[in-house]
């Protein structure tokens, strides 16, 4: 990625977040002290959900049908990520690039047999 493009990524993802943290507690998911333990579940729980919605053939959505219901999964997966992130005002946007450049050092499939 470029320095520009990174920038976008970093000022589009915190803007992101920000209205998506901004509709939770609009919502009353803030209203009292958020438990970690308990949000971090709730992102597992958007995985399991996508992965049943590919093992029942992967249906349309019932909310949104323009999209498989394994795509709005993980969609709300990184919404709550992103909910969450924004609200213990972790620099997620960052740490992504981080880590991706991090992992553009490692070697073929991390240097181990699959």
């Amino acid at each position: 990625m470029t320095d520009i493009s990174e920038k976008r990524f970093v000022d589009s993802f915190y803007e992101v977040a920000g209205a998506i943290h901004n509709e939770a507690a609009k919502h009353g998911f803030w209203d009292s002290p958020r438990n970690d333990g308990e949000m971090i579940a709730l992102m597992h729980s958007e995985l399991s959900e996508s992965l049943e919605a590919l093992r029942h053939g992967n249906p349309k959505d019932e909310h949104c049908p323009e999209f498989l219901n394994s795509t709005i999964e993980l969609a709300d997966c990184i919404i709550r990520i992103m909910d969450m992130a924004e609200g213990r005002e972790m620099a997620l946007a960052d740490a992504i690039l981080a880590k991706m450049k991090f992992n553009a050092t490692r070697p073929k499939m991390h240097g181990k047999e699959f």
